[in-house]
C-alpha cells in the first residue's frame, strides 16, 4: 500500500486493427512528427523497470508521445501518432505479442518515478500523478483510500498513463504569425486531452521570449510545461496552484505574461486577477467550444482539429476569424 499525506506506507503505425479503436493515425499528428520533435533529455524514462526500459530503447524517443502501462495487459505506445503494442523489441503486429507488465513492475515503475519517495510528492499524488525527474507527467490508477473527506492513500497501482515531453520548435509559429506579431494578447487553447496543447504552450513561450524579451511567468502546477528550454525571460513558479502562483507572480516577478495549462472551473479568478490587473495570459482547457468557457476573459480562442494543429480561431465574443 503506498501511502501519504501522512507518514507513507510503501513496499518501497497501424499495427493494432481498428476495431480495437487503435493503428489510427492521431489526427494532426503528422504536423509533430514533421517537425524538429525531440524529448527534451536524454535521461527520459530512465525511472523504467528494466523490460519496459529495454522495449523503449527500441523505438525512436522523438516520436514517443505516451506509454499505457497496465497490470497484466499489453504495454501500449503513442508512436508516430497512433497506439501500437510494444514488445522488448519495440512494437509488435498483435496486442498477444507486446509485453504484459506484472504487478511487481507497475510498482517499481510507480516508486521509482516517486524517486523512491512517496512522501515528497504526496501533493502531486492527491491530484492523480506525480511528476518524475525529466518532466515526464505519470498520471495513476488504483484503489485509492479516503480519510476525514481527503485522500490519504494509493492502494495497488494497476495502471499508469506516462506522458513524454517534447520540443517541437516551430510548432506554434502559426498561433504567433496570426495573432501575436503585432503585440501580446490573452489567448486560450481549447482541445480535448492529448491533443498538444502543452507543446504548443511551450513553444509560445519560447517564441515570445526569443522576439519579444517581455517578462514571462510561467504556473506549472504539474511540472510539465515549463519541461526543458523556455527562452532567457521566463520564470517558472511550479507546483503551486493557479492562484497561489498567480498571486505570488504578480506580486514579486512583475510579469508581462503569465502562461499556464489546464484550467478549470475554479482557475478562472485567478485568470481574471491576472487581466484585469494588465497581465496578458496564454492558457489551455480541456473544452471543445467556446460556448463552455466558464468566463470570456481572453481575446483570442484557438480551437484544435488534431495533434498540434489549428482550426477555428475565435475573437472575444466568440466569432470567427479569416
Amino acid at each position: 500500500m503506498t501511502s501519504f499525506g501522512k507518514a507513507p506506507r510503501s513496499n518501497a503505425g497501424s499495427l493494432f486493427s481498428t476495431k480495437h479503436g487503435m493503428g489510427r493515425t492521431l489526427r494532426g499528428a503528422v504536423l509533430f512528427i514533421s517537425k524538429s520533435c525531440r524529448p527534451y533529455n536524454r535521461a527520459m524514462l530512465e525511472f523504467l523497470s528494466p523490460r519496459l526500459k529495454e522495449a523503449v530503447s527500441h523505438v525512436d524517443q522523438g516520436k514517443l508521445f505516451e506509454l499505457r502501462v497496465r497490470t497484466g495487459r499489453p504495454l501500449l505506445a503513442n508512436y508516430r501518432g497512433a497506439f501500437v503494442p510494444l514488445g522488448r523489441c519495440g512494437p509488435v503486429k498483435t496486442p498477444q505479442n507486446a509485453l504484459h507488465p506484472t504487478a511487481e513492475e507497475v510498482e517499481e515503475t510507480f516508486l521509482a518515478a516517486c524517486g523512491y519517495s512517496v512522501h515528497a510528492v504526496e501533493n502531486e499524488l492527491r491530484e492523480g500523478f506525480v511528476t518524475a525527474a525529466s518532466g515526464e507527467r505519470v498520471g495513476i490508477a488504483g484503489t485509492y483510500v479516503y480519510e476525514g473527506g481527503g485522500v490519504l492513500a494509493v492502494h495497488t497501482v494497476t495502471s499508469l498513463c506516462i506522458r513524454v515531453p517534447h520540443a517541437v520548435k516551430g510548432c506554434a509559429e502559426a498561433i504567433y504569425d496570426r495573432c501575436l506579431k503585432d503585440g501580446l494578447c490573452s489567448l486560450l487553447l481549447l482541445s480535448p486531452p492529448g491533443w498538444g496543447k502543452t507543446t504548443l504552450l511551450r513553444d509560445l513561450v519560447r517564441l515570445v521570449s526569443e522576439r519579444t524579451g517581455v517578462n514571462i511567468l510561467v504556473s506549472d502546477e504539474r511540472g510539465e510545461l515549463s519541461a526543458g528550454g523556455l527562452g532567457e525571460t521566463a520564470d517558472i513558479i511550479r507546483f503551486a496552484g493557479k492562484m497561489t502562483a498567480f498571486t505570488a507572480g504578480i506580486r514579486a516577478m512583475r510579469p508581462d505574461l503569465i502562461v499556464t495549462d489546464e484550467l478549470l472551473p475554479e482557475d478562472y479568478a485567478a485568470v481574471r486577477r491576472a487581466v484585469q490587473g494588465g497581465v496578458k495570459v496564454f492558457a489551455s482547457a480541456h473544452l471543445t467550444r467556446y460556448e463552455d468557457v466558464p468566463e470570456k476573459l481572453f481575446s483570442r480562442y484557438f480551437l484544435l482539429k488534431g495533434v498540434g494543429e489549428v482550426g477555428a480561431v475565435l475573437d472575444e465574443d466568440g466569432h470567427a476569424l479569416a
